[in-house]
This record gives C-alpha cells, structure tokens and sequence, in this order.
C-alpha cells in the first residue's frame, strides 16, 4: 500500500505538471485536526483549473497520471442518480493498493463554508487564507422548536414501521424503522452528547462515535435497536427505539428547558402496542 506522504506527492506532482490546474485543496477527514488518522482515510482532493473539459470523463487521464483503478464512479456520468450538474467532474476512486482518492475538479472559485480544508498547492495565489474552524463539524444546539419537530417525526414514523409489521412487508418496514425512525434517534442522542460535552464535539456521521462519546449503558441500549428480519426482533428494536429515545430526550429537554410532549410518546406507545397485540 502506497503510505500517505507517496499518495499526497502523487497528488501534487500531477498538480505541479499540469499548467492548467491552478491549485490544490485537501478537504475531509485528513484535514480535520480532531479525526483520529487511520488506513481507510479518503484522499478528499480538490482541484481548481481554469477549464473542466480536459477532465471531463477522462479514464485515459486518469490511469496515466493516478494508475488505473480498481473499482471507480462518476457521479457527473450517471443516470440512475441525476448529476448536480454545477460544472465540477468528481472522480471516486479505489485502487489495488487500497488507497482512495475521491477527486474533485472545478472551475470555479474557493467558496469558504468553514470545512476544514488544507492547502497543497497554489501557484499563483489563487486561493484566499483560510482558517480551520475546528467547530464545523461540532454538534449544534437546537431550539424548541427543532427538538419538537425530532420528537414528532419519531413518535410519528413509528406508527409506519407497526403497521408495516403487521402487514407483513418487510423492505419497507426496514426502511421507516433504519431511515426515518432512526435518523431522529441519532440526532436526539447527538444532541444527548452535545449537552454533556458543551456541544464542542463531533459525533460523526450518522453517530459512528457514539461508542466512545456514550455511556456503556446507554450505548447497549443503542446497540439493542438494531435487528434482523425477524418480525419479533424488529418489534424489540422498536420500542427499546421508542424507550431509548424518551429517556434521552427527557434528559436533553430538562438540561435545555424545552418542553417534551409526553402524551406523544404514550399515543404512540399504545398505537403500537395494540397493532402488535391484534386488539385494534
């Protein structure tokens, strides 16, 4: 495998010899000073040119300068997706040596939305100063009414995953109960985190920190609301959601002072007890 200061010198050799490109930024995780360095880092490269056309769709360009990959997607060249279609071409890329780089070539101008990012390479000052706002990826405090509309889409969507059961349909059940429901478990309890860390901490995408910012207690709880197909898990995964996320919202709402809709949870704790019983 190619070490990290191989591939970054690859990156801006390839830079340096082309006198289109003007410069280089690395965004992401290596340019986020609080994530933890490992192998499967992407290299989350950006590559400002003064025109796109010369790499548009370019897989010749590609292996000669950056060696041909293993497995690779285009999202400006799809169809099932529809492209953003802002004038960038984006390279994702894997190759045999395990190394990613997920390549990003624009014409247009640095827009500074606070990301953390690195300059690599700028010829001729193209770039303005930018500063690593360590907060970016920071946990934000909510407001009531944020925290009000999380618990309602919960409480809501859960009703979906009862009725999904009971009619035996699994795909979609599967899908209100890890998308919908679960999406607002994860904010509630990023939120959780966010209290308890003075909201200066990044819980990850889709709370993949959770393990480490959590109590052992409440990380078992969280681990006990994934399930498989079985219609019996997926009912116990369901209501340790419903109970896991009221205890925490509880603890959220007291340290915040929001209001928590109690009848809510007991609506749908009943909804879902008579749909799982038979006794609608």
């Amino acid at each position: 495998m190619r070490t990290t200061d191989e591939v970054m010198e690859l990156i801006i050799n390839i830079a340096k010899g082309d006198e289109n490109i003007r410069a280089v930024l690395m965004t992401g995780s290596r340019a986020n000073p609080d994530c933890a360095a490992d192998l499967y880092q992407d290299f989350d490269i950006v590559y400002f040119v003064r025109d796109v056309k010369p790499y548009w769709d370019n897989m010749a360009w590609i292996e000669e300068k950056f060696g041909k990959p293993s497995v690779v997607q285009k999202p400006e060249s799809r169809r099932l997706i529809p492209p953003d279609e802002d004038g960038d071409y984006i390279y994702l890329m894997i190759f045999p040596d395990g190394n990613r780089i997920d390549l990003q070539i624009t014409p247009d101008p640095y827009l500074d939305d606070g990301e953390p990012a690195v300059v690599l390479l700028d010829k001729d000052n193209y770039l303005p100063a930018i500063k690593v706002k360590k907060d970016f990826w920071y946990i934000k405090k909510p407001e009531q009414k944020t925290f009000t509309d999380c618990c309602n889409e919960f409480h809501w969507c859960l009703n979906n995953v009862a009725k999904e059961i009971a009619r035996d349909e699994l795909s979609y059940a599967m899908e209100q109960l890890n998308h919908y429901v679960r999406d607002m478990l994860i904010r509630m309890l990023e939120w959780y985190v966010g209290i308890n860390h003075n909201f200066s901490v990044s819980a990850g995408k889709k709370g993949k920190y959770f393990k480490k910012l959590l109590p052992a207690e409440l990380y078992r709880k969280f681990q006990k609301t994934y399930s498989d197909a079985d219609y019996a898990h997926m009912w116990e995964a369901a209501f340790e959601m419903l109970y896991l996320f009221g205890e925490v919202a509880r603890k959220v709402a007291e340290h915040l002072r929001f209001s928590y809709d109690e009848d809510e949870e007991k609506g749908i704790e009943n909804y879902m007890l008579q749909v799982k019983n038979g006794t609608l």
